[in-house]
Parts: C-alpha cells; structure tokens; sequence
C-alpha cells in the first residue's frame, strides 16, 4: 500500500502539487527585471539632463556671466594688445607684427614651415577629435577664432609638435588699416603654444591651453622666420603692452614682458 502511495504521488504533476509554483517562480524573477529596467530609465535620465546641464552652463550660462563681468571693467576695453573670444572674453595677447602683403606673409610663414590653418566646420573638428583620441598628427588642424577690430583672424597658422596634435605652435594674424613707409600692409598677431587639450577653466568648454609664457612662443616665431631668410628687418617695440599679465578667454595665464617683434618681409 505505502508503494502504491508513493507511486500516486510521484505521478502528481508538478502544478497540481502547487499550482501556483511555476508563477510565483515567474514572479520572483520578473519583480527584479522591472525594477532594474526602471533603474536602467532612470539613470538615463538623469544622465542626460547631467549633459544637458553642462552643456547650457558651459556654452550659454557662463559665457554669459564672464561678459557681465568683464563689462563691469571698462579699463578692459582700453587693452588693444589684448584679443577677445566670440563671447566678448579677453583672449591671447598680441606679441608680433609682420609688414608685407598677404601674399608675402603665407609665403614667408610656409618658408618658416609653418602652415596655414584649415578653417573651422564639422569635418575639421571630427578631425581633431579622432586625432586627438588616437595622437594622429594634424599640421593643419583649424584654431579656435579670436576677435579684434570687431572681426576674426584673417590668418592663422601652426607647426606640429611631434605626433601629438594636443601640442602645437600656432600665430592668428589681423591685418591693420596701417601702412608702412614703402606702402606695405601692417598684420598684428598673437603667437601662442597650446600645451594640451581640456576643459576651459572659466566656461567648461572644450579647448586648447595654452603655455602662459607667450613670450617664448614669439621668440620662436621670430626664430623659424630669420632662419628661414624671410625678413628684410626686424625691431622691436618695447612697453607695447601696458599690463604684462592676465588670462585669456580660457582661464590661462599669460605673462610676457611687453614687447611687440615686428619683422619687414622680403617681397616677393
């Protein structure tokens, strides 16, 4: 009898043993999935407003603060050795001028093996990102646009620093509505090393930093064009700048010892 018992009982479905087994099972594993879906959703969100918000502070809010504040310096406005950024920000300072045409100033650079820049646009920045990720050299990667006499650099150019694009020599150049004894147009311009790529210290934006002695960056300008035999003249115009100190539109500090290098280019 007890076999027979046992035999009825081992044919006994599993359900009908506990009908509701199989789904309490089903409902142990399901609760924890919603809930890590939910958590998954949740952590998206607050993901994307973290971005959203650094985003708008970064590019909106803060540029927007730094102009308030800088307009609250009128004696700022009295630095014409100084450039600004988009937003109104003080830049790079000015340290060198070359006299000659445009013709000749692209000429004379190139000589000096220094290329010109490739303007700014979608392809270029791709560009610098995949080569900065993977320390491509970039000769001709474009450079941020600075602002003086109202408008952007006529011209910029840069020369690599080994295989690392973070690191670079580069010179923006503004042409100036003064001429020179022989007629020949007067560029001003500000010669600066980027050290590496990080956040701006004043915005939290994307961006080059530069080496705070521009000083030196001139010097090597000057440098790389007399080897290259490209001046006719040089001479330099001391006390050009009346503060020898600040911070450019990405929080870096400069210092240099106020002299503008001018160079008088051979003509073509």
């Amino acid at each position: 009898m007890a076999e027979s018992t046992e035999a009825t009982m081992a044919n006994i479905p599993p359900d009908a043993e506990n009908p509701s087994g199989t789904r309490e099972a089903e409902g142990v594993t399901a609760v924890p999935e919603r809930v890590r879906r939910r958590w998954k959703r949740r952590m998206a969100g607050w993901m994307l407003l973290l971005i959203l918000g650094w985003l708008g502070g970064a590019y909106l809010l803060l540029p927007l603060v730094w102009k308030i504040k800088e307009s609250r310096h009128p004696a700022l406005d009295d630095l014409p050795d100084v450039t600004r950024a988009a937003d109104n920000i003080p830049g790079d300072p000015l340290n060198v001028s070359l006299i000659g045409s445009e013709n000749d100033l692209i000429k004379g650079m190139a000589a000096a093996k220094w290329l010109e820049a490739k303007p700014l646009s979608l392809s270029s920045d791709l560009k610098i990102a995949e080569a900065t990720v993977l320390k491509r050299p970039d000769d001709q990667a474009p450079v941020s646009s600075l602002y003086l006499f109202g408008r952007k650099e006529d011209l910029a150019f840069e020369k690599q620093v080994g295989d690392d694009p973070r690191q670079r020599h580069h010179v923006r150049f503004w042409k100036t509505d003064k001429i020179d004894p022989d007629g020949q147009p007067v560029w001003i311009g500000s010669a600066a090393f980027d050290k590496g790529v990080g956040l701006s210290h004043r915005t939290g934006q994307i961006t080059h930093h530069i080496d705070g002695n521009v000083d030196q960056e001139r010097d090597t300008l000057f440098v790389d064009l007399n080897e290259a035999g490209v001046l006719s003249d040089e001479y330099i115009v001391q006390h050009f700048h009346k503060t020898l100190e600040g911070k450019n539109g990405g929080g870096d500090e400069w210092h240099t010892d106020g002299n503008l290098y001018v160079g008088v280019l051979i003509p073509e």
